[in-house]
């Protein structure tokens, strides 16, 4: 879900009387609640109720982190945008990279299409890479692992 729309939602429901709103899209789901703020016991009569804030609640499940992670020489790569990972620049091509290949800084490691837009994720680091954590077509979320990368 684009975070500027999310954005869009937090502001109608704070500008209307909508109290609450729900919206699910592919395979996210985002709730936006007013939570108004209650002042302690002793002090609900002295002042006014502070103007409701809205509340982003998501049901679904974090990303659990691999164990890999732990080894100070290995870099995550994540997605810097929403869309979908592909392996190769076409269907019928050879993957840009594989379980074992060994990277240069700059060297393109998959495309994650959004928008019809193809963008290259290019590697920060010179190593091998060790673990892809995407199947070819699916899609990927902002900042979700895509491959693990052992630094040389």
């Amino acid at each position: 879900m684009d975070f500027r729309l999310i954005k869009r939602y937090v502001k109608l429901v704070e500008e209307s009387n909508i109290s609450e709103i729900e919206i699910e899209q592919d395979n996210s789901r985002i709730k936006i609640c007013k939570k108004a703020d209650v002042p302690p016991p002793a002090q609900q009569n002295a002042a006014p109720a502070p103007t409701p804030t809205p509340i982003i609640t998501s049901p679904l499940p974090a990303i659990v982190q691999p164990k890999e992670e732990k080894n100070s020489k290995i870099k995550e790569v994540k997605s810097p945008i929403v869309g979908t990972f592909y392996r190769a620049p076409g269907p019928d091509a050879d993957p840009y990279v594989k379980v074992g290949d060994n990277v240069s800084t700059g060297a393109v490691l998959c495309i994650i299409e959004a928008m019809k837009l193809m963008n290259e994720i290019e590697s920060d680091i010179s190593g091998k890479i060790i673990k892809i954590l995407v199947e070819n077509g699916k899609p990927v979320e902002y900042n979700q692992l895509l491959m693990l990368i052992e630094a040389e």
